[in-house]
């Protein structure tokens, strides 16, 4: 495994690719996508580059790959954005030429799905920001968080050191992107509730991996962009989130526990969990229905690591992955977690 390292990062007045690795929702819901563009160009002073796909349903994983070349390969462009997700990134992996992406290396955005590409940039020899996408971040109703915006203007234009802190409010119930009328006025925020941290004896120190739970379990079973030798992410801090799909409590623990059965989960001093995303269109739960998925997923995550790593340092409910406000975490870059303190510090 090649140990990432970070690309160089752009500066305001930059060019920067706006990519669909997924799907093409762009071409299906383009007021937050173009709200998104509006923000990157107005309040972070980048100017967005699309690809022939970015706005295409049903595009080719040829297509996606073309543009992913593109954007890597153009001397002007300084950083890649995702426009949003998908669930079928991994049909783009195959397709990709190592060699082009690591001779030029560019900082990459995006969650979900986009764990299928940041892992493989990851062992591409590349640092990659988990979080951050164009239509949910930055075409957020209403206005972009300030939790969310200053996160992800400090990983996109700085270096160093950036101590992340709990959401003071948070929300996961989404208005329809179709109507005009969401975008009026900011989603319904609740109370945070902080993170809760599990055997928080110890300081660690360690490259990040992981991402979004369900795309690692694809991985694993495709064989691809895991090491089969888990012994090279031995002291690496572990960090994982559900999606939108809201896996049930059980599925969250078999694969935790497939992670574990491969010797994966104890080569990981630290696992920070992010909040979960427990409200959908398709399953719009109320404030008790919300909490208790929350509950269940917490206790089969601690349940998992009792059995397969019971020296873990766990911190659940951190504010990453499918969540409002989010923050980035760098994919590969360095992090710290200090369990006396109750601090988490991540390198961007």
């Amino acid at each position: 495994m090649t140990m990432p390292s970070y690309p160089p990062k752009p500066s305001p007045g930059d060019r920067i690719a706006v990519i669909s690795p997924s799907a093409g929702l762009p071409g299906l819901f383009p007021l937050p996508y173009e709200l998104g563009l509006e923000r990157l160009s107005m309040e972070y002073g980048l100017e967005p580059v699309e690809y022939p796909a970015t706005r295409k349903m049903g595009s080719t994983p040829q297509e996606r790959a073309d543009d992913i070349h593109a954007a890597f390969a153009d001397p002007t462009i300084k950083a890649v954005i995702a426009s949003i997700g998908g669930d079928d990134q991994i049909t783009v992996l195959p397709l990709l030429d190592r060699e082009l992406i690591r001779a030029n290396p560019k900082p990459f955005f995006g969650y979900s799905d986009n764990t299928n590409l940041l892992a493989y940039l990851g062992n591409t020899g590349i640092v990659g920001y988990h979080g951050g996408s164009v239509m949910c971040e930055l075409g957020r109703p209403g206005a972009m968080d300030p939790l969310t915006a200053e996160s992800l203007r400090a990983a996109l234009f700085t270096s160093g050191p950036y101590e992340l802190r709990p959401a003071q409010c948070f929300g996961d119930v989404d208005g329809p992107w179709e109507d005009p009328a969401t975008f009026d006025s900011e989603p319904p925020m609740e109370p945070g509730n902080g993170w809760t941290w599990h055997r928080p004896e110890r300081v660690v120190e360690g490259r990040s991996w992981g991402g979004n739970i369900e795309i690692l379990s694809w991985l694993l079973m495709a064989d691809r962009e895991i090491a089969r030798d888990p012994s090279v992410y031995e002291g690496h801090v572990l960090f994982l989130e559900t999606s939108e799909d809201m896996p049930k409590a059980d599925d969250v623990f078999w694969i935790l526990r497939s992670m574990g059965e491969r010797g994966l989960l104890r080569r990981f001093p630290a696992l920070l969990m992010g909040r979960p995303k427990a409200w959908s269109f398709a399953q719009p739960n109320e404030a008790d229905a919300k909490a208790r998925y929350a509950r269940e997923q917490r206790e089969a995550l601690l349940r998992a690591v009792d059995i397969y790593a019971p020296d873990m340092m766990v911190v659940v409910d951190v504010d990453f992955g499918h969540t409002d406000p989010q923050i980035v975490i760098p994919y590969g870059g360095a992090l710290r977690v200090d369990g006396p303190a109750r601090r988490i510090t991540v390198t961007y």
